[in-house]
């Protein structure tokens, strides 16, 4: 953390005491610009090779998977005789201080501090097509044309020619300013986010069944639960943090809870569970009305609770009757005594707990098996209490921070939705803009900006801190309609990225570390992330670069900030009242007294946010009830056939981070997994002449892949599991996602990155 100048009145010692944080922001000085830009800039100080400014250590919520592990930093060893240019190195550990890990930190986190200085974006960079190679150019320079491409979009096509993609990177005042930039400034919703990709079945699934969006447990509930049932989730390996926690109390024994997992894959995780149930891939809502029909056979049903507190229970009961324990069994593909097994658990404990991540959301039917995951807890009572509930775990760190600001097109900040006119009307007065601002029609998602972009419907496209040319499904058909837009921009930190082949503006974005800001992890606690190290070159905190354009675009009263916790002050302002009230939280809050969990209303004591939701079994809902939803399986959207038999199903290492912008200069990261393999049971790969380290061609209806084999019985026969960290740019380049589709939930609109029908040939075809 960089002591900026003599205004900042803080001691070492206070800097590193335990229980306490506090985090420096940059100085702001009001009217403070770069050149004529007028956009606040911290004091930097000297180049970065060249600061001589004292560093100290820092404390921050690690910027990888929504655990939202703390992190205790400290910085570069100072020059040496021996050493005069020493590598300007960070190097992080577990905060023991923080109350979401308690110390704890996964090889991601560990190695955090290797990968912000290197490969980064120092200039902004432009070219007229995408042919011709980039030059830099100034920051004025790069305002000019976004302000002339957007000027010219409102006028001729309106505000649906405009689109910002961004992401659970992004520090929550990012967000916010971003949409309020398009969607209250330029009067459009097409801002969405990679959360679509991840939790946006979550999104939808909480809100029609309890009512408002947010995960109403908390990770003490793993401490506690006598049942954790982990569905569409390897934990071991995606949130491992949380995934030790829970094994740590199992090695205890005393309290030890039983733990089921319920995944294709015989992954780490499900290699520690009492009952793994291998289920085929797509049957996990035929498997949770299996376990509702023997629930409701067994007499295990809250009666008192569903008659007090439930709503739709007339049509769910029917549905489930009908699937009996030998239809859900064979739909399944398991033993019956497995599911027997399982309701029989379900039905004797006292605190059961469920978690999912992109194995449940990434379906045609995810907001439906959200559903049918929640409806178990209404049906058993199990909600609202120590130890119970269902528990959505983000992927991105800071896609909590994203869904409470309305980082989706269909979402306004506090929990609010766009086609609720009485929602846009509070957030006009708030943000200052005349009656009507905001456009009653929600945004384009993400695979529909795609499609306006294939339809020359979009004259502008903005991605920022994501690289969507490797996270999209049909990857050759994502080139193709981007190609057709007329301005892309990307907002990036790194060098290199996939998406930047197909940008022609690129902007140098400060990232996490040298700008401050809040992140929301998956249990709704709120950690302030400081700007501990001054930003390479001419990198800007995305906040700060949307916004001088809306200064620039004639909105200068709505965005006068001059610091992120100006931003954050009324951010907050607009959750007051709301489920996810945080109006009692500051930076200087946070900074004084650490994470804290919402809601925390004003007036709340530092640590008495809200640990638990719905504990009053009272659910934001017209009537008060939470809702029973009945909804027959549909299975996988891309179902196996003769000429595509096998089902591809991707996921994540543990070492390596989504499209690996951060973890592929890590030598430890490539050390563990040095590139993708394709996991193959024995019985698909005999046919075909494969064997341990072969090639294999993976072939489906939108392109091949070329990747070494790995024979596995951890695998179910009839599916194959590939990586889908690497992108084009990587040495070892197999696009994963080039080969998955494009169709997803009707209701969260969340691509089904989780099953593609597949065949397998042995050493050829091509990489892409």
């Amino acid at each position: 953390m960089l002591l900026r100048s003599h205004r900042d009145k803080i001691s070492l010692p206070l800097l590193l005491s335990c229980g306490h944080r506090l985090a420096l922001s940059p100085v702001f000085r009001p009217g403070a610009a770069f050149g004529s830009q007028g956009i606040p800039l911290p004091e930097l100080g000297p180049a970065h090779s060249q600061m001589t400014l004292p560093l100290a250590a820092a404390r921050a919520q690690c910027p990888y998977c929504g655990v939202g592990c703390g992190l205790d930093l400290k910085p570069p060893e100072p020059p040496t005789a021996s050493t005069p240019a020493p590598e300007p190195l960070w190097t992080a550990r577990g905060d023991r201080h923080h109350p979401s890990s308690l110390g704890q930190v996964c090889v991601k986190g560990a190695t955090v501090g290797e990968t912000l200085h290197r490969n980064r974006l120092t200039t902004p960079l432009w070219r007229e097509r995408t042919d011709e190679p980039f030059a830099p150019i100034s920051w004025e320079r790069a305002m000019d044309l976004l302000v002339e491409r957007i000027q010219t979009t409102l006028a001729t096509r309106g505000p649906r020619g405009l689109a910002i993609y961004g992401s659970g990177q992004f520090l929550t005042e990012d967000y916010y300013v971003a949409n309020k930039l398009l969607k209250g400034a330029l009067g459009g919703n097409n801002f969405d986010a990679n959360s679509r990709l991840c939790m946006s079945s979550a999104v939808a699934g909480y809100a029609r069944s309890l009512g408002s969006d947010g995960p109403p447990c908390c990770y003490d509930d793993l401490d506690v639960a006598d049942l954790v049932v982990l569905i569409g989730t390897n934990t071991a390996e995606c949130h491992p943090v949380l995934f030790q926690r829970l094994l740590k109390r199992r090695r205890r024994g005393t309290d030890a809870p039983r733990l089921v997992v319920v995944d294709p894959r015989a992954t780490d995780t499900a290699a520690a569970a009492d009952l793994h149930l291998p289920i085929r891939s797509g049957t996990d809502l035929a498997l949770l009305h299996g376990i509702g029909h023997l629930l409701l056979q067994s007499g295990a049903l809250d009666q008192t609770f569903l008659a007090a507190h439930t709503e739709g229970f007339e049509k769910l009961e029917p549905l489930l009757r009908t699937w009996t324990p030998e239809r859900a069994a064979a739909v399944c593909g398991i033993p019956e005594a497995s599911l027997r097994q399982l309701a029989q658990w379900w039905a004797e404990s006292d605190t059961a707990l469920s978690l999912w991540s992109m194995g449940v959301n990434q379906r045609r039917e995810g907001t439906a098996t959200v559903a049918g995951i929640i409806n178990l807890h209404l049906l058993t009572g199990q909600i609202g209490r120590p130890g119970a509930g269902p528990f959505s775990l983000t992927g991105q760190p800071n896609a909590m921070g994203g869904r409470e600001v309305g980082g989706l097109a269909q979402l306004l900040p506090g929990y609010r939705a766009v086609g609720n006119a009485a929602h846009r009307a509070e957030v006009e007065r708030h943000w200052g803009f005349p009656e009507g601002a905001i456009s009653a029609e929600p945004g384009l998602a993400v695979w529909e900006q795609i499609e306006a972009m294939e339809q020359g419907e979009l004259d502008l496209w903005w991605v920022a801190a994501t690289n969507p040319l490797v996270s999209l499904p049909s990857l050759d058909r994502v080139r193709a309609a981007v190609a057709r837009c007329p301005l892309v921009v990307l907002s990036e930190a790194y060098a290199g990225t996939e998406t930047a082949a197909v940008a022609h503006l690129v902007l140098p974005a400060a990232q996490w570390s040298e700008k401050a800001g809040t992140m929301t992890n998956s249990e709704r606690r709120v950690t302030l992330c400081p700007a501990f190290r001054q930003p390479p070159g001419q990198a800007r905190a995305d906040w700060a670069i949307f916004a001088e354009l809306g200064r620039r675009l004639g909105f200068t009263r709505q965005f006068t900030w001059t610091s992120a916790a100006e931003v954050y002050a009324e951010f907050v302002g607009l959750t007051r009242g709301r489920l996810c009230d945080m109006a009692g939280l500051s930076h200087a809050l946070l900074a004084e007294h650490g994470p804290q969990q919402w809601p925390f209303p004003e007036g709340t004591a530092p640590g008495g946010g809200g640990a638990r939701l719905y504990g009053d079994h009272q659910f934001p809902t017209p009537s008060g009830r939470a809702r029973l939803i009945a909804e027959a399986p549909l299975g996988l959207a891309e179902p196996p056939d003769d000429t595509y038999p096998l089902v591809l199903t991707v996921g994540r290492y543990l070492a390596h981070w989504h499209t690996m912008t951060r973890t592929a200069l890590v030598a430890r990261a490539r050390k563990r997994h040095p590139g993708p393999v394709l996991e193959v049971h024995p019985a698909d790969a005999e046919p075909l002449g494969l064997v341990d380290g072969a090639i294999a061609t993976v072939r489906s209806r939108r392109g091949s892949v070329r990747v070494p084999v790995r024979l596995s019985e951890a695998i179910r026969p009839g599916v194959v599991f590939l990586p889908m960290h690497w992108g084009a740019s990587q040495p070892e380049a197999c696009e994963a996602n080039r080969l998955m589709h494009e169709l997803g939930c009707p209701l969260s609109k969340q691509p089904e990155l989780k099953a593609a029908a597949v065949r397998l040939e042995a050493g050829h075809g091509h990489s892409g």
